[in-house]
């Protein structure tokens, strides 16, 4: 999902708050709270980007939904971020926050493909080497794509490194392709 820059400034501002109210790690339930509520709701999402419904029956609306189940700083927010008529990005803010707080924490998302499913021991002994060598926590997260082969294909933010069988296939294969035009 690409988050816009007033998306950013929004998590980055909660964030900063909740750093001062010493209250991030409730701030990131709720934010993650409102995120999965959002994430599992096609009609919400319609709901809060509908350029129909007043900015005022959103407010309620979200304050119905959340009141109960998050604190009153990140319920302050969410009336705040409805009433200055930016409900529709709220979705957008949540990722954003998550984002926002896993840097804070020194946490990186990683993504694992292999072809077949690593075993708990294997995917503990990879997190404990990708935190050794990234010297931050990792959450990881394996997916099977069984196209590979064999091998690992390991992709840390942008960066990808790919050992799979796959791709040393296609390296050799473009090799040889290379070879044969020379020669001819």
């Amino acid at each position: 999902m690409l988050v816009s820059k007033a998306a950013r400034r929004y998590a980055i501002a909660l964030l900063e708050l909740s750093k001062e109210q010493k209250s991030v790690e409730a701030t990131l339930s709720d934010v993650q709270f409102i995120d999965s509520t959002i994430d599992d709701s096609k009609e919400l999402v319609k709901f809060l980007r509908s350029p129909i419904i007043k900015p005022s029956v959103k407010k309620e609306a979200l304050s119905a939904l959340f009141k109960e189940h998050i604190s009153a700083l990140t319920m302050q927010f969410v009336n705040l971020v409805a009433s200055k008529e930016r409900a529709a990005i709220l979705h957008q803010i949540s990722k954003s926050f998550i984002t926002q707080y896993n840097e804070y924490a020194g946490i990186i998302e990683v993504e694992v493909r292999s072809a077949k499913k690593l075993t708990d021991k294997q995917v503990k002994e990879l997190k404990t080497v990708l935190e050794t060598t990234t010297s931050k926590i990792v959450n990881l997260t394996a997916t099977v794509q069984e196209d590979l082969k064999g091998g690992l294909l390991v992709k840390i933010e942008d960066t990808v490194i790919d050992g799979t069988i796959k791709h040393k296939i296609e390296q050799l294969e473009e090799r040889l392709l290379d070879n044969t035009i020379e020669l001819n």
